[in-house]
């Protein structure tokens, strides 16, 4: 599990501007810096102060922390580790166990839901992804006739190039101090948070390949040129209340039978597969749309149709985004190295380490997700007598 820290308003001040930034597509590779430099300073320093708070509050005693779920670390992390610790820091070129690689991809799917909806996969070393097609897997003829299908017809390979992803990892020297148990967990959660920041919004609003991005949900690609543009809307969502829910639903059917075909035409099953992402901010006015009373007194929030609803910050406010599982490929490949810069902050008595990772995503036809309008409005009750 990752250090539950609480994200201090500058944190969250400094991943709005991050977003922004990298939502502007004429912001300089200096301002882009600069803001991925400002959000790691405070995520790291949040995470110090954690950390800190939890070794002189926190029993260390393992078979305790054990019990309680608390991280305990396998005999590789620890020699690892151990290993860092006695070294004064991370070699270069440094690959993190396996083990805890693991678990970095394990709290990425848990803690960020939009991740775990997108189906983010490890592929290790792999490249290539191999697709079928259910239409061309069978053939009629006559029962002792020749065999007429060609099996290898329904299989088809397409490449994925993938980008590197970089984390910055700012490491103060008297934290090494404090074991190998807090440095392992110290490196992971900063790992989970910045990586989560990173992989949302290239899976989200990725420009492609021009921009060294995936291709985000919000994108269409040109199949001609490789072109990406924004997706233009499919329609206005209102959620306006009726007696019997007919113009949500109504709504959401054009939802559905809009992702029932691919971009070639051809139906697919979509029930129960279907994810609305949005914006924390719609995402209040979503559930309070959809939220009923049950005869017992509980609040309900349930969509039409089996919709999940997911929230991510890089949706823009009044955007709502609908996705099928298992039609984005979204992945991480490669392990998590690191470079040493042991003179970059020398005058802070910190060590700046680069952790790379090699992560892509892209839709499989432009008819994976669309996008919708939000017009959610409120009419306050008329006051008595009026």
């Amino acid at each position: 599990m990752t250090i539950k820290f609480p994200k201090s308003e500058a944190m969250n001040k400094a991943k709005e501007k991050l977003t922004a930034v990298l939502s502007n597509a004429d912001a300089t590779q200096a301002e882009q810096t600069e803001a991925f430099q400002n959000y790691f300073n405070v995520l790291q320093q949040d995470v110090v102060n954690t950390v800190r708070e939890q070794v002189n509050n926190e029993m260390l005693d393992r078979s305790i922390l054990q019990q309680r779920g608390q991280n305990v670390l396998t005999s590789a992390e620890t020699k690892f580790f151990n290993a860092v610790v006695q070294d004064g820091g991370f070699k270069d070129d440094s690959i993190l166990p396996e083990t805890t690689q693991e678990r970095v991809f394990e709290d990425l799917t848990t803690e960020h839901p939009l991740l775990a909806a997108l189906g983010l996969q490890d592929l290790g070393a792999v490249t290539k992804f191999i697709y079928s097609d259910a239409t061309k897997a069978y053939v009629w003829g006559e029962l002792f006739g020749e065999i007429r299908g060609q099996v290898n017809a329904a299989f088809r390979e397409e490449s994925i190039g993938q980008l590197k992803l970089t984390a910055f990892a700012a490491i103060p020297n008297d934290m090494l101090e404090l074991g190998p148990v807090w440095v392992e967990q110290y490196v992971r959660t900063v790992l989970v948070e910045s990586y989560s920041v990173g992989l949302e919004f290239g899976y989200v609003n990725g420009g492609g390949s021009v921009a060294s991005q995936p291709i985000g949900l919000l994108k269409d690609v040109n199949p001609s040129t490789g072109a990406v543009t924004d997706k233009v809307s499919s329609g206005t969502l209102t959620f306006a209340p009726s007696q019997y829910g007919e113009i949500i639903s109504g709504e959401l059917y054009e939802v559905i039978k809009e992702l029932s075909t691919n971009a070639k035409g051809k139906t697919r099953k979509v029930l129960n597969k279907v994810v609305m992402v949005v914006n924390p901010i719609d995402a209040i006015g979503v559930q309070a749309r959809n939220t009923i009373q049950t005869t017992t007194g509980q609040w309900v929030m349930s969509l039409p149709y089996n919709i999940q609803v997911v929230e991510s910050e890089e949706v823009p406010v009044g955007k709502a985004v609908f996705f099928v599982k298992g039609e984005y490929l979204a992945a991480i490949a490669g392990g998590y190295k690191l470079k040493k810069f042991d003179q970059t902050l020398a005058i802070e008595d910190a060590t700046l380490y680069t952790i790379k990772q090699f992560a892509n995503g892209k839709p499989k036809d432009n008819k994976a997700a669309v996008v919708y309008d939000l017009d959610i409005k409120f009419t306050a009750p008329e006051p008595a007598g009026a």
